[in-house]
């Protein structure tokens, strides 16, 4: 067996080594974070007056999926979660099921759900994962601007929950459950 064979051979081995060694960085990340007393990421910072009230959430005019400028704004009366995330991104792909859940649930309540996604590839790559995701709210294509708009935060996903009069009410570092997503909407509604 040549060497160009034996690295073919080992090529499957390799890969799924690596995406399981992530995959347990990612998941014992706060147990040893907590063990060695590393102090957790804190949660993004809500943008707050000088009088210490909420500020708007800011606005954005980004592109859906379909090429449609899709703005903050347009959802004014409506209690919106924010969702930065991103195809490569696994914590985000584990959330998908409870954000789905969560616009079925309370779609017709008032709450739109609006995945803002940090893809580089553009939205055809995103179009298609959300057709394979079987994503039912919208996606439009952000940038790290917006990004710094909502403080600059570092991890995706992260989520932001907009009230019916456009301040942000909470934030959320890290994936969402269902339940995260249903106990910051419900007293919006």
């Amino acid at each position: 067996m040549n060497t160009q064979q034996s690295s073919t051979l080992l090529r499957p081995f390799v890969s799924r080594a690596l995406i399981s060694l992530v995959i347990l960085l990612c998941a014992t990340g706060p147990v040893w974070n907590k063990a060695y007393g590393i102090e957790a990421e804190p949660e993004p910072a809500l943008a707050r007056t000088a009088d210490g009230a909420l500020k708007s959430a800011p606005d954005f005019n980004l592109k859906d999926l379909s090429g449609k400028t899709v703005k903050l704004s347009d959802f004014k009366g409506k209690v919106v979660v924010l969702n930065f995330w991103a195809t490569w991104c696994g914590p985000c792909r584990a959330e998908i099921p409870a954000l789905i859940k969560a616009r079925n649930q309370y779609h017709d309540k008032g709450v739109e759900i609006i995945g803002i996604s940090l893809d580089d590839d553009g939205s055809e790559s995103v179009a298609a994962f959300a057709k394979q995701f079987k994503i039912n709210y919208p996606i439009v294509i952000g940038t790290l601007k917006d990004v710094n708009n909502y403080g600059s935060f570092d991890s995706i996903p992260t989520t932001f929950v907009v009230d019916r009069e456009g301040k942000i009410r909470s934030s959320h570092l890290g994936m969402v459950s269902f339940g995260d997503v249903e106990n910051a909407v419900k007293p919006l509604l």
